[in-house]
């Protein structure tokens, strides 16, 4: 009857030990803004019995990658034409969750103050993935640096360009090295997030920036599967709060705009 009894309350002892541990939920994310928004709700969903792990990335492939594969269950760092492109390219089949902020895409330069200065024969380097090298070209486009041709949307390449008055010579570049080759290039165009990381700030360092109407929304992703999971609800709520929306606002000063 003791052996029972000490049993029973063990059994009972580990319920409420795995009831307080929460539901493990392993994120990933970029460094900045990322993973400093999911670290912001992380006691709040531990309130509601989630255990948010971040996982910190670099690269726009991996977190893609491991989503799919299940070694990750969720992420947190693109927008939704990168996303279409990665699954049509992969053939992977990620669904986006939540939108949850904006990070305008800036144009920024160590060797000039103005695009106006921009020489002749210029060296302008762009991200070399489809979506964000496209939705470079679409700003260079917009600052009156190139024209492109009329049927070029958000894939445009360096082959869409149709006027090209001051011959700039476009450098096709992994998005995260763009910060380090500002010395190297006239003018380089960078997504918000490695911009933050590389201490620029958009707001006053960028010489042309993406308006706050831009379409490139950063949403949360995951598998099919997981989507409709009651921790995935949770984080997707969490992350589109008035907490998180305030939060943003403050740090971020409009380098990130809350798209909620």
């Amino acid at each position: 009857m003791k052996k029972t009894l000490l049993l029973t309350a063990l059994a009972a002892a580990l319920s409420v030990t795995l009831a307080q541990a929460g539901e493990k939920l392993v994120v990933a994310a970029s460094p900045v803004p990322h993973a400093e928004i999911l670290e912001l709700i992380k006691p709040q969903l531990a309130k509601e019995g989630v255990d948010l792990d971040v996982k910190v990335f670099t690269d726009y492939v991996q977190p893609n990658l491991q989503v799919s594969q299940k070694q990750l269950d969720a992420n947190y760092f693109q927008h939704q034409p990168y996303l279409d492109t990665f699954n049509a390219n992969r053939g992977t089949n990620l669904v986006s969750v939540k939108g949850v902020h904006v990070e305008p895409f800036g144009a920024y330069s160590s060797k000039i103050k103005n695009l106006t200065e921009l020489p002749q024969g210029s060296t302008v380097a762009i991200p070399n993935d489809a979506t964000n090298g496209g939705r470079a070209l679409l700003l260079l486009q917009k600052a009156g640096v190139i024209t492109l041709k009329p049927d070029s949307g958000i894939l445009a390449t360096p082959k869409d360009i149709a006027g090209n008055p001051k011959s700039i010579k476009i450098r096709e570049l992994e998005a995260a090295t763009l910060p380090r080759v500002l010395d190297q290039v006239d003018l380089a165009l960078i997504n918000t997030n490695y911009a933050l990381e590389a201490k620029l700030d958009p707001s006053k360092d960028a010489l042309v920036i993406e308006g706050r109407d831009s379409p490139y929304v950063n949403y949360l992703v995951t598998r099919p599967d997981n989507q409709d999971s009651e921790a995935i609800k949770k984080l997707s709520a969490a992350l589109t709060s008035p907490e998180v929306k305030a939060f943003i606002e403050k740090k971020y000063s409009g380098a990130v705009v809350p798209a909620f």
